[in-house]
């Protein structure tokens, strides 16, 4: 069965956080087409600020040139029948900041507290019109506290390394026993960050997706926003 948009025309914001590889991307973008809302992929606007460092040799324990840079860097997310395009100064790097390059050092930049702060001062803006079905690691603790829905997507440290090794491209040298370690120690920088850590909202409705297919995890979701929208009316 294929549920359609809420009922009713009231929209909300929708939160979904979690670890890499838990699957947050593929369900927020799938949510949102299903209920007519907007997209937004916190993860890329990081990913291309690490992309633009990168491409200008800043370091990431440079952060006074870090954020110097980042206050001439125009992300702009743009629906795209495949989800999303990502722009870093109208440079169209949706594809390069899914590198494994990035994967492995973005987690460095994302825990500088002022980056942090200004992107998640343009998200909030974002999200004021309501509508907005927004993915990261902090969006219901720090940057929507106040979304009518939360999620905290999870799985094994195993299962996400299996599906982000999927997605792979065969050029990127790499093992799956690898790929699990880095995301391990990935976890651990995001998690013991001392700026807005990645821990699960009090209010949030945690998802194991190990065993999940993707679909029951959309109308999970799906389900716990038309249980908010029936209680307004």
């Amino acid at each position: 069965m294929v549920r359609q948009g809420l009922e009713h025309s009231g929209k909300m914001n929708i939160a979904i956080d979690g670890p890499a590889g838990a699957g947050k991307s593929t369900i927020a973008r799938l949510v949102a087409k299903r209920l007519g809302y907007v997209y937004v992929d916190t993860g890329a606007m990081y990913r291309a600020v690490t992309w633009h460092m990168l491409e200008r040799n800043i370091d990431p324990e440079n952060t006074v040139e870090v954020l110097q840079e980042a206050q001439n860097l125009v992300i702009e997310l743009i629906p795209d029948e495949e989800g999303q395009k990502v722009l870093a100064n109208e440079v169209d790097v949706t594809a390069d900041i899914r590198s494994l390059a990035i994967n492995r050092i973005v987690s460095r930049y994302a825990q500088i507290e002022g980056l942090r702060v200004k992107l998640a001062a343009l998200q909030r803006q974002m999200a004021l019109r309501k509508g907005v079905v927004m993915d990261g690691r902090d969006i219901g603790t720090h940057v929507l506290p106040d979304a009518e829905v939360k999620v905290f997507m999870t799985a094994t440290v195993q299962e996400r390394a299996r599906r982000r090794y999927a997605e792979m491209n065969a050029s990127e040298s790499i093992t799956l026993e690898q790929l699990e370690r880095e995301i391990a120690a990935r976890d651990q920088l995001d998690e013991q960050r001392e700026f807005s850590p990645l821990v699960c909202a009090e209010d949030a409705t945690v998802l194991d997706t190990t065993f999940m297919p993707i679909e029951e995890v959309v109308e999970s979701i799906i389900a716990m926003a038309q249980s908010v929208q029936s209680g307004r009316v």
